[in-house]
């Protein structure tokens, strides 16, 4: 953990963030030296920021010891180099416990999931979140998906309470994406506010977010080929629109329709992929399951079709 504010060192990054799986070793328990290798070379290929334990690192499967665990390991492999976020999730009680482990663990600062189960009013999001971020010094980001959709006014709210930095969108409504912008930038004109493009493969609609000035995401596929996740990433930076247009129609529209083949494949396929690539970090933990051999067949076949793309417009050569 650095001195550094969160906010500041997520402000202007270099590459997208990185959401390493949680490896797993042949007994099913936690396989540190893997899950160390995996966020070591993520690191080494330029991540802008480690999210561990989120939803990639199957935070729904761990117990709190096993956290704390991963979440350390991955503070003692960046060293510093770039920022540190845990998951905290479930009810109040809960996150705020998984809160103080992340803390206790070294990392810079929390992804807020939704709360468990439970459908909640905006009045009562808010005060989850405002507890949470009250549990610890560190900054949270609030994760926007499934139970847990704000309305513009709420995000304002959360936007003013102390520590919520940032809102990571996983629900994929622009119409209340620019709302929320909008009221945010009016609401409280001048302050800083973080926003993430947090879709499953967030590259896919990349160029629409950033239309309403979202430009951070999280790249799943960063995970497992960190070459293309940066092409792609630098490529939409400097408008590079021949080699963004063909990796969106020949990696991820492919990769994305696979994806939907399969339940729980926004998280196995990702690691079936890491293990194409050589390095083993082992199964997903139930309820999730592995996708079929079929479709690991397809995904190898994506992959090597995105390098192709990156063998035929090397890097600022795409007119």
């Amino acid at each position: 953990m650095t001195s550094a504010p969160l906010a500041a060192r997520l402000t202007d990054v270099a590459g997208p963030l990185f959401f390493p799986v949680t490896a797993y070793g042949p007994d099913g328990a936690v396989a540190l030296d893997a899950f160390r290798a995996h966020v070591r070379a993520g690191v080494d290929a330029g991540a802008a920021a480690v999210f561990a334990c989120c939803g990639t690192g199957e935070f729904h499967a761990l117990a709190p010891e096993e956290f704390r665990l991963v979440v350390a390991a991955a503070v003692e492999e960046t060293a510093g180099r770039v920022p540190v976020v845990a998951g905290a999730g479930y009810g109040t009680a809960l996150a705020v416990q998984y809160a103080k482990l992340a803390e206790e663990a070294g990392a810079d600062g929390l992804l807020a999931m939704p709360p468990y189960l439970v459908v909640a009013g905006q009045e009562g999001l808010l005060a989850h979140y405002a507890a949470l971020a009250a549990a610890t010094p560190l900054e949270t980001i609030v994760y926007q998906r499934d139970n847990a959709v704000f309305t513009p006014e709420t995000v304002v709210a959360l936007a003013k309470t102390p520590g919520i930095i940032g809102l990571k969108d996983g629900l994929g409504d622009l119409d209340l994406m620019q709302r929320i912008v909008s009221a945010v930038r009016t609401g409280l004109p001048g302050e800083d506010f973080l926003y993430f493009n947090g879709l499953p493969t967030a590259e896919l609609t990349g160029l629409a977010y950033r239309g309403i000035g979202v430009t951070l995401y999280s790249s799943a596929v960063f995970a497992f080929a960190p070459d293309i996740a940066l092409a792609f990433y630098r490529a939409l930076d400097s408008g590079d629109d021949d080699l963004v247009n063909a990796l969106l129609d020949h990696f991820y529209r492919p990769l994305v329709e696979l994806r939907a083949k399969g339940r729980g494949y926004a998280v196995s396929l990702v690691k079936a992929a890491v293990r194409l690539e050589g390095l083993d970090v082992g199964h997903v933990r139930t309820p999730l399951t592995e996708p079929s051999a079929g479709h690991v067949e397809e995904l190898a076949a994506i992959i090597a079709n995105g390098r192709a793309l990156l063998e035929k417009y090397p890097a600022g050569e795409a007119r």
